[in-house]
């Protein structure tokens, strides 16, 4: 168990350290130039999750128990204050204090809850307490349908008007996973009637599907971007940031699939 506990929240750790890193970039580059205060805070958080993305990346599964949960009262220090961070700069645009800027308010509500989701997996992996399998799964996908949901509204509103066939992918993703998304809902509202082996096992399967479209999908746009070959003020950081979250998300359905079946899990299948 010690050996899983290390093994699982490094797994966490050096995931989301990254995506929280990656996040300070996105709000820095959406404020305005005199958004000083605002922006020396962002690179703040940026070298903080910096420095522990570094570190995490030096322990090992060996490492000490004790060493990786203390480890992670830090982290959790420092997702909580980049959460509230994240939480005033939306406050200020929905107050109308910043006009101008180039944050939406979706994305600052999103990276929010990305914040609020990495600073609970860590309290949870330190206390031990994870939720049993069937309510896991309801939840994680509730959370990650929703994320997927907001990363094809945003793909769409930054693509260039001009570039009408991928804006229409996008639109056609994010009415897929707000559909997802109410069925994953209404399976949440069915507890504990809902939780059959055969309805998740269903239910996983619908969802891995929809999730490797859209990552290709993601894909297929982070390297027109890259080459320069379509229109868009999507920064190429951010189009893989996407990409990497829907792999991310395919990894959580088939560990979920192995644990609820027994199904042996392939990751080449997801890669």
């Amino acid at each position: 168990m010690s050996n899983e506990f290390v093994e699982r929240s490094l797994e966490e750790v050096r995931f989301w350290s990254r995506i929280m890193k990656e996040h300070s970039l996105f709000l820095k580059l959406g404020f305005r130039c005199e958004d000083t205060q605002l922006i020396n805070e962002a690179e703040q958080f940026y070298a903080i999750f910096e420095s522990i993305e570094n570190r995490a990346n030096t322990f090992t599964e060996g490492t000490d128990a004790q060493v990786i949960r203390q480890f992670n009262e830090e982290v959790y220090s420092a997702a909580s204050y980049i959460w509230v961070f994240k939480r005033k700069v939306l406050g200020l645009i929905l107050q109308c204090k910043l006009p101008g800027a180039n944050n939406f308010p979706l994305l600052v509500d999103h990276v929010s809850r990305e914040a609020n989701y990495f600073r609970n997996r860590l309290m949870e992996l330190n206390m031990g307490r994870m939720e049993p399998l069937p309510d896991a799964i309801i939840d994680e996908n509730v959370f990650f349908l929703k994320i997927m949901a907001d990363h094809a509204k945003f793909i769409s509103h930054l693509l260039d008007p001009s570039e009408r066939r991928l804006v229409e992918q996008a639109n056609h993703f994010s009415e897929e996973f707000d559909q997802l998304l109410f069925q994953a809902q209404d399976l949440s509202s069915m507890r504990p009637q809902s939780q059959t082996v055969p309805l998740l096992d269903q239910f996983l399967d619908q969802n891995r599907v929809s999730v490797k479209s859209l990552r290709d999908f993601k894909k297929t746009a982070r390297d027109l971007i890259d080459a320069c070959k379509i229109k868009s003020i999507i920064h190429p950081l951010l189009a893989d940031h996407v990409f990497r979250e829907a792999e991310h998300f395919l990894v959580i359905i088939d560990m979920f699939e192995d644990s609820l079946t027994g199904k042996p899990v392939d990751l080449r299948d997801i890669h």
